[in-house]
């Protein structure tokens, strides 16, 4: 074979294996990572209908990964284990700040609303005063409700016991808060849905504070969409695809809201092995609501109470970067709707 046309072929070997490995148009592997969770609920819906891997093309392997908490969650994407995922506010806000505002970037928003703080009946908790010297329980030490009900306590004059006050903040996974509950051992717990509506319905609990009270118009952000900053970096079309199925899926879930409720509880049993009781369900599902709006406000509330509370450093943290709404809004200024900020 002539040299000339050897080196030719070597040439448009070499060039046909790279389109196979980069940037636009190539293939690429997205890990998505979720929770088997009603508060995740375009991740299980638009895995079920496909919408995800329709958007995201030929070109693109989608893979998932499913975690229990928030810290798991992060700390696969600092390992390099996952690109993107649902996940709530706090975990993002301290991956955020460990990774000194390098790792992550919030790309857009998933649920607000659905957190509660339910008391037993019997606990004599009427008004906020009535805490004093009680036991209430939160999911983990420093997540999302944990803050919030600290930040409670400091609202109204009170503390826990750590910060000086004469409350017991007893962090608790949520299946061990139950059991606490029902058996008298706890007074109260700030829980998100759907172990809210089985504290009510399964322990005869009573809503003694719904967060949305707490937040203009009701609204606070529970779970956003994360992305790793370098795969944003290397990859915006393969982001702008999964943020269009993101969009697309919170507009369904919307506007067939029994429809999304079976879908998701089926997701929630393929995963654990069980689903929600319909009352449950149903009672979880009118506390939350699906948006694409990250609600920026209430995550850099959280933020500072978070850093109030001793969670974050000795230093302020700089949250200037941790949102890039930018391909977002531009999905939503071309479908002609109002732009989220940051």
């Amino acid at each position: 074979m002539p040299k000339v046309i050897l080196v030719a072929l070597l040439v448009a070997a070499g060039l046909a294996a790279g389109c196979g490995s980069g940037g636009s148009g190539n293939s690429v592997t997205l890990r998505l990572g979720y929770f088997p969770n009603i508060t995740h609920s375009q991740a299980i819906v638009g895995l079920a209908q496909g919408k995800f891997a329709e958007a995201l093309g030929p070109n693109v392997k989608l893979r998932t990964k499913t975690f229990n908490a928030g810290p798991s969650a992060i700390e696969a994407l600092f390992a390099g284990e996952i690109d993107a995922t649902y996940i709530g506010p706090n975990p993002a806000i301290n991956g955020y700040v460990k990774s000194e505002g390098e790792a992550l970037r919030i790309v857009a928003g998933a649920t607000s609303g659905g957190a509660l703080f339910v008391v037993r009946a019997d606990s004599g908790i009427e008004k906020p005063a009535d805490l004093a010297k009680k036991k209430l329980a939160t999911p983990q030490l420093g997540n999302t409700q944990d803050v919030a009900l600290r930040a409670f306590l400091l609202a109204n004059g009170l503390a826990a016991k750590e910060n000086g006050g004469n409350v017991s903040v007893i962090p608790t996974a949520n299946p061990d808060i139950l059991t606490l509950f029902r058996k008298g051992d706890i007074d109260g717990a700030w829980v998100p849905e759907p172990w809210a509506t089985r504290l009510v319905q399964e322990a005869g609990g009573r809503v003694f504070l719904d967060e949305r009270s707490l937040w203009p118009e009701g609204e606070f952000v529970t779970t956003h969409l994360i992305v790793r900053t370098k795969f944003l970096e290397q990859h915006p079309d393969v982001v702008e695809a999964l943020l269009r199925a993101h969009v697309e899926v919170t507009d369904w879930i919307n506007q067939n809201p029994d429809e999304a409720k079976r879908m998701v509880n089926e997701g929630i049993r393929d995963v654990t092995g069980a689903a929600l009781p319909t009352a449950v369900l149903d009672g979880a599902w009118k506390n939350l609501r699906t948006t694409c709006d990250p609600i920026a406000s209430s995550l850099r509330k959280s933020a500072a109470d978070a850093f109030e509370l001793g969670f974050l450093g000795d230093d302020e943290p700089d949250l200037s970067n941790i949102y890039d709404l930018t391909i977002l809004n531009r999905i939503l200024n071309e479908e002609g709707r109002p732009t989220v900020g940051d």
